[in-house]
């Protein structure tokens, strides 16, 4: 098997390059997956001031006194945090060159977070299509998973985004 290489340098002269962010529409194969890296270890400031960001005053994400008292006996990191995280993991590989977020479905929350927790993320590409009201974009459909450093999947959904045709490849269509 032979892998392909999808650069995110792009020369512009002589041992020089810009980084570039995100794939072209043409680069995304169905059935690929994208383990995004590195993961991002989750702290107490970032459930306390991003649940309080969110509006997300519930005390089991702020009040350990209480926290303590559940069945979890610690604040549980809020499902908004989880999201943003595993959202902000998968960008760079799926949609930085996106023009458009077309929306999420079947969000569904598998297991708890907690301050301390190393959360990584991958995305499978389901389904791609060219777009039929513009030119020289397409819609790709991921399947992105948040999975903690064990293994275990804390969160999984499914997104769509629009993307550019490479201009490369316009020409040829």
């Amino acid at each position: 098997m032979k892998a392909k290489m999808l650069s995110r340098l792009q020369p512009v002269g002589e041992q020089r390059y810009v980084e570039s962010h995100g794939l072209y529409y043409d680069d995304f194969e169905i059935g690929d997956i994208y383990e995004h890296r590195p993961g991002r270890t989750v702290t107490e400031v970032d459930n306390i001031w991003q649940s309080l960001i969110n509006m997300n005053t519930h005390p089991l994400h702020i009040d350990a006194v209480y926290a303590s008292e559940t069945e979890f006996e610690r604040p549980l990191v809020s499902s908004l945090v989880t999201f943003s995280i595993i959202g902000g993991l998968s960008l760079a590989s799926t949609s930085a060159r996106a023009i458009a977020n077309l929306g999420w479905k079947n969000v569904a929350l598998k297991a708890p977070v907690f301050v301390g927790d190393t959360l990584y993320a991958e995305s499978r590409i389901l389904h791609k299509r060219l777009s039929n009201s513009r030119p020289n974009q397409g819609i790709v459909t991921v399947e992105t998973k948040g999975l903690k450093d064990s293994g275990e999947v804390v969160l999984i959904w499914e997104r769509s985004f629009l993307v550019p045709v490479d201009p490369e490849l316009q020409a040829l269509r």
